[in-house]
């Protein structure tokens, strides 16, 4: 029996990886989180095909600016292993890895990307959990929430 597709909603700073990176890369791993409850979701709970809004966060105007997919299972984050990076993790070991990821891929750019105050004012989003868990990285997004960003974008839920 195929798994029910979930949907999910990635924050990242623009200047840090953009929707313009994405749509160049065309796939990416999702690394850097830093957070347990959205590593949770990543390695509990995110599975191949998942639908992803991509919201450019810690900017004057947060919005969503388009969609990705889930395209792999979760795998450590090869950043904490990196001594290097900011994101290194000292008590992460190869054998007990703490931070794990997934790779997503490009699906579409928004031409009207969703400012969080419009949904902020959208009824029908009242209850997201970006609102809740605010400091979360990733947060879960119901289908019906997904089809009203895709509605308030112009675009095709796809």
């Amino acid at each position: 029996m195929m798994a029910e597709k979930k949907y999910w909603l990635m924050k990242s700073e623009p200047e840090d990886y953009s929707i313009d990176d994405l749509e160049k890369d065309g796939e990416t791993p999702w690394t850097g989180v830093r957070n347990y409850g959205a590593r949770n979701f990543m390695r509990d709970d995110m599975k191949v095909g998942d639908g992803v809004l991509f919201y450019h966060s810690n900017i004057s105007k947060p919005v969503i600016v388009g969609a990705m997919e889930v395209s792999s299972e979760p795998y450590p984050d090869p950043l904490q292993f990196d001594p290097s990076s900011k994101y290194f993790d000292e008590k992460s070991t190869e054998s007990d890895p703490r931070w794990q990821l997934v790779d997503v891929k490009f699906v579409q750019k928004f031409d009207d990307p969703v400012t969080r105050d419009a949904m902020k004012e959208e009824t029908a989003l009242d209850d997201m959990e970006l609102f809740r868990l605010g400091r979360y990285s990733i947060t879960p997004v119901t289908e019906s929430e997904w089809k009203k960003i895709h509605d308030m974008a112009g675009a095709d839920p796809k």
